[in-house]
């Protein structure tokens, strides 16, 4: 393996780690925070369900958390967004394309 497929293979290792973290923390979120609500509706207290509404601040967590996941994510993904871009120009020119095509058509 040369220095280029060297490195190529560590780039590629070092994306599949950043990927594998983010489930991670997705998961670790989705698990603690489906915790937390359970307790707010009084899932764990006495032993049975009750269903009171929980307080606003039982959603601080998800949400903060949320937002620092919803980061973690574009850091992690991001790249991914040059993809959406490239698609929409491939779309105009090809609205363009077919605007052209129809009007030489018509004349």
């Amino acid at each position: 393996m040369n220095t280029s497929d060297k490195e190529k293979f560590e780039r590629a290792k070092k994306q599949v780690a950043e990927i594998k973290g983010f489930y991670v923390h997705l998961s670790i979120y989705l698990f603690v925070n489906l915790i937390l609500l359970l307790i707010a509706f009084g899932l764990f207290s006495d032993g049975f369900f009750s269903m009171h509404m929980p307080h606003w601040g039982h959603f601080t967590t998800p949400f903060f958390w949320g937002i620092g996941l919803f980061f973690h994510g574009l850091k992690v993904f991001g790249h991914k967004m040059k993809f959406l871009k490239n698609w929409e120009d491939r779309k105009i020119k090809e609205y363009i394309d077919r605007e052209e095509r129809d009007f030489e058509k018509f004349n």
